[in-house]
């Protein structure tokens, strides 16, 4: 409710944040809001002037498969891919995988929903990535972390760390170039408590990457429990992302 309330009240605008992340129950994680300290709600910051805020979300994930037109789906459930039983191509992606490939198709498959219709191709950013979170194989459905819509397009992803690595390179390598030869002031990460070391075997995995591509800039955030950012146009609650905001002058002061 809260980021749709925010797409709604800054139209134009990106957002980009996390949920705040260590309590072990109800009201022990703290928020800090100026001089005052809250257990529940939201903080939010809004920018304006001189800044642009570039954004990139990096969602961790490679398609597997081609991607298809949902022909039948009832809210989160998705019961035909191209008239065809959504298990049934599902089964038939497996068959066609490595064992590698496979393996990661058991233990991390996620559906990829297309939040802008009608691109030629699909690239990295294009994607909402969700969860598969059950299947009924007598019925043929699969359950899924996002309602569907018939006519939509989507694809199957599977998600480890060096395809962790690979998106955020790949976003960061976007993002340079859009930048042209415009230098960032500065930049925040929101990151999943999924990523970082328990993902990658090395500290500063992500925060590295950043500076290595974009140069030595301040670097400021924390780690989530759910991380904020657009796709598409749209803000979405993402899950295993890391979340970037990216700072900018919009024009030169100079003269």
């Amino acid at each position: 409710m809260l980021i749709r309330a925010l797409d709604d009240a800054y139209t134009t605008s990106p957002k980009v944040g996390g949920l705040a992340s260590g309590g072990r129950a109800p009201g022990e994680t703290q928020l800090f809001a100026g001089k005052e300290i809250h257990s529940v709600g939201a903080v939010g910051l809004v920018l304006r002037g001189n800044i642009v805020m570039d954004t990139i979300v990096a969602q961790g994930c490679r398609p597997i498969g081609a991607p298809l037109f949902v022909t039948w789906a009832e809210n989160n459930v998705l019961c035909q891919l191209e008239g065809r039983r959504a298990t049934e191509v599902l089964s038939e992606l497996y068959d066609s995988l490595s064992s590698d490939d496979q393996k990661l198709f058991r233990r991390s498959l996620h559906l990829g929903v297309v939040m802008q219709e009608g691109e030629q191709e699909y690239r990295h950013g294009d994607f909402l990535m969700r969860n598969v979170i059950g299947m009924d194989p007598e019925s043929g459905v699969l359950a899924v972390g996002e309602q569907l819509e018939n006519g939509q397009v989507v694809q199957f992803h599977v998600r480890d760390a060096k395809t962790s690595a690979s998106d955020l390179e790949a976003m960061l390598s976007r993002c340079k170039q859009d930048l042209g030869t415009a230098s960032p002031e500065g930049a925040l990460l929101f990151s999943c408590l999924g990523r970082g070391e328990s993902l990658y075997g090395v500290v500063d995995h992500d925060t590295n990457l950043i500076t290595s591509s974009l140069g030595s800039v301040p670097i400021g955030g924390f780690f989530c429990s759910g991380e904020i950012g657009p796709v598409g146009g749209r803000s979405f609650l993402h899950g295993y992302t890391s979340s970037i905001a990216v700072f900018r002058p919009q024009y030169s002061q100079l003269g």
